[in-house]
């Protein structure tokens, strides 16, 4: 990686990253460059939508405030989230998760939530609209992480949902409106440990390494608190110098996968210093991009493009199985080594004649 390090988490404009016909132009190019090296040091990066975009998102984080700030105390045993892996794909609505201190409503199209007496449940406001903005930068953000591994177009589309679903259909993405250690909430509020970072004390959640299954996870917070490991093993603050339209994309175990490891999967922890004092907790919109649970994650693009597929990855695995299947952290990221991908300088500008693979 040396030689085109980037000193910070890269920057890129979502509008720089839509697909268009003919030869990609050179904003396409740099902001692919810029993406996937961030991912490579990182497992990170922000990801700018435009400005309207960014009202659509602070109305939502506004709206989820408003909407767990009138939740009980204390949820009902019928809400408390059980983290059942069969369940993977079928959440919907408010849930809660006393030991993480956290609160979730799940915003999945083609399920209706209901309340423990049946009744209907009023959700924050926005969510279609969110999901659908979120839902489209992802397919984006995928289909230039694909080009940058020099595969063909579109490549996971036989793993994604339709769009739009058909009848009957039911989104395995979700959208995931969070409420991390919201003060009313009488969650599990000594269950947390403390690091030293630069100087200061750090409380994180005692559930310190989480890894998201999805292809691809953007997350918009109204407050910093985002921690994930860099490929130097440090944890890095990623959502602490946000703009109002700028949030957080990292890639997830589905994709690790579908790629025969060449993405790494981030790492990641929920800071929850100082929440207490804050009357609202600390709210998120987090889109998971998730594959269809009866298909399967193959890495067959990735050997049609020519790249090395390790004996781990050779056979298909269905993905409801993934889903479920528990995933060991030590084993994807004390590796020996991990696979990364450099770029090449050419006469056409900083792109790539030929991705070389190089260990870390």
């Amino acid at each position: 990686m040396a030689g085109n390090v980037l000193p910070s988490l890269g920057r890129v404009k979502l509008t720089d990253l839509a697909p268009a016909e003919g030869l990609p132009s050179d904003s396409y190019k740099l902001s692919v460059s810029t993406l996937s090296q961030s991912l490579a040091q990182y497992s990170a990066a922000i990801i700018q939508f435009p400005v309207s975009d960014g009202a659509l998102l602070r109305s939502g984080l506004d709206s989820a405030r408003l909407y767990f700030h009138q939740k009980a105390s204390y949820p009902a045993a019928d809400m408390v989230n059980t983290n059942d892996p069969r369940d993977w794909c079928k959440t919907s609505g408010y849930y809660a998760d006393p030991q993480l201190w956290l609160e979730t409503y799940d915003y999945r199209p083609g399920l209706t939530p209901l309340e423990p007496n049946n009744t209907m449940e009023f959700p924050p406001a926005g969510l279609p609209d969110i999901f659908s903005l979120l839902g489209k930068a992802a397919r984006d953000i995928l289909d230039a992480i694909s080009f940058y591994l020099n595969l063909r177009s579109s490549p996971f589309t036989k793993v994604l949902d339709n769009v739009p679903l058909r009848n009957g259909e039911i989104s395995s993405s979700v959208l995931s409106v969070c409420c991390h250690t919201r003060p009313s909430f009488q969650g599990a509020q000594h269950h947390n440990f403390t690091t030293q970072e630069d100087g200061q004390l750090v409380m994180f959640s005692d559930h310190e390494h989480q890894v998201d299954k999805s292809l691809i996870s953007l997350v918009k917070s109204d407050k910093a608190g985002l921690h994930i490991k860099d490929f130097q093993g440090r944890w890095v603050l990623v959502d602490e110098d946000l703009g109002p339209q700028e949030a957080i994309v990292y890639p997830g175990l589905a994709l690790y996968q579908a790629t025969a490891g060449y993405v790494n999967p981030a790492l990641q922890r929920t800071e929850t210093t100082n929440m207490q004092s804050n009357l609202f907790g600390r709210c998120s919109l987090a889109f998971k991009l998730m594959p269809k649970s009866m298909t399967s994650l193959s890495c067959s693009e990735m050997r049609d493009a020519g790249h090395g597929v390790e004996a781990q990855f050779q056979l298909p695995v269905p993905v409801d199985d993934f889903m479920q299947r528990s995933h060991p952290t030590d084993q994807l990221f004390n590796r020996q080594s991990f696979q990364s991908f450099n770029f090449h300088a050419t006469q056409e500008g900083p792109w790539i004649d030929e991705m070389l693979v190089q260990d870390l």
